[in-house]
């Protein structure tokens, strides 16, 4: 894209624009729900910035702490999260967050509160932020059924009751891709204007693709479908050409170019860990959500990710997402194995 050229064009959708003519389309939500979009938007790019100066800014070294997941806390990883908590609480339209880096959840003040409930992972993938691999920010927005009486059934629900999702990633150019539930969209930020501009207008998801990601050092504990399918994934019985492996192990950056190249990301449940590794709230949700509205699907390998109601705000489950014929592919396996065959 040809910033200075693009500076002085008016006809550049930016994410404020879309967000508006998306309102327009729920006037039932009274412009709520595009001020929240508005300040998630500010908090991804707060982190956007302070991810590209972390090296400078001496923010790489551990907070010291360690959260509710056991994984040692990034001091970019605290910044993130208070970040986020606050952009989303000073809205005025949330009455609960679920962070991943908060055990417990956090209820907004009443004078202060909104009828959205917020679950978010401020910062997947701090783990690479050392080597410069793309991380990001992932959410997803619940409607609270009672504004005066919020409770943690407003976020314990069904991924199908989801209103919003979308995730923003940090790497060589900073992308946000989100969905109102209609089709998926992907804005990148410029940064000569400050703002996010449409550059990937209604993604579709190729129907099949060329390409699986899985951690292949978690091998040995897979269970038979997963073995399975990627030993079809390297040997295709049918003597065509194998599929590439790509993982990255951040799921932003994976989860991304699944969507736009089409095939298939896996972290399964294995004998070390039955339930995999990705949280359902705010990790499985919306990256499913996304994968559906695009024309793919996601599955646990029991049934439709989206499906799911999960009973603690930090539950995990295995998930297989991408396109939505090798999706079909992994889910006859399991199919075939309850069956016996």
């Amino acid at each position: 894209m040809d910033h200075m050229a693009d500076a002085h064009r008016t006809d550049l959708m930016t994410i404020t624009r879309y967000v508006l003519n998306e309102q327009s389309k729920r006037p039932e939500s009274r412009g709520d729900l595009t001020i929240l979009l508005n300040h998630i938007v500010f908090g991804c790019k707060f982190v956007c910035s302070s991810v590209s100066k972390a090296g400078l800014a001496k923010l790489l070294g551990l907070a010291g702490e360690t959260n509710v997941q056991g994984e040692e806390q990034k001091k970019l990883d605290v910044l993130s999260n208070d970040v986020f908590i606050k952009a989303l609480t000073s809205s005025g339209r949330t009455c609960i967050l679920v962070s991943e880096e908060n055990e417990e959840a956090i209820f907004v003040e009443p004078s202060n509160r909104g009828k959205y409930c917020v679950v978010f992972d401020p910062l997947d993938g701090s783990s690479n932020i050392d080597c410069g691999v793309s991380i990001g920010t992932i959410f997803g927005i619940y409607l609270v059924q009672d504004v005066d009486n919020p409770t943690l059934d407003d976020v314990l629900r069904s991924g199908r009751e989801m209103l919003v999702a979308g995730y923003c990633m940090y790497g060589s150019s900073c992308t946000l891709v989100l969905s109102t539930g209609g089709g998926v969209n992907g804005f990148t930020l410029d940064p000569s204007l400050g703002e996010f501009i449409l550059t990937y207008p209604d993604i579709k998801i190729p129907k099949k693709g060329k390409i699986y990601s899985i951690n292949e050092g978690n091998a040995r504990n897979w269970d038979e479908p997963t073995k399975k399918y990627v030993e079809k994934c390297k040997f295709p019985p049918d003597g065509s050409s194998p599929k590439s492996l790509r993982y990255i192990g951040s799921m932003v950056a994976d989860v991304h170019r699944t969507l736009l190249y089409g095939g298939i990301f896996m972290y399964p449940g294995d004998k070390k860990s039955p339930s995999g590794k990705l949280r359902v709230l705010y990790e499985v949700f919306p990256m499913s959500f996304l994968m559906e509205h695009a024309g793919g699907q996601a599955f646990t390998g029991k049934q439709q990710a989206l499906d799911l109601v999960p009973k603690k705000i930090h539950e995990r489950s295995p998930v297989f997402l991408g396109s939505y014929d090798d999706v079909d592919e992994v889910k006859a396996l399991y199919a075939a194995e309850e069956n016996g065959a």
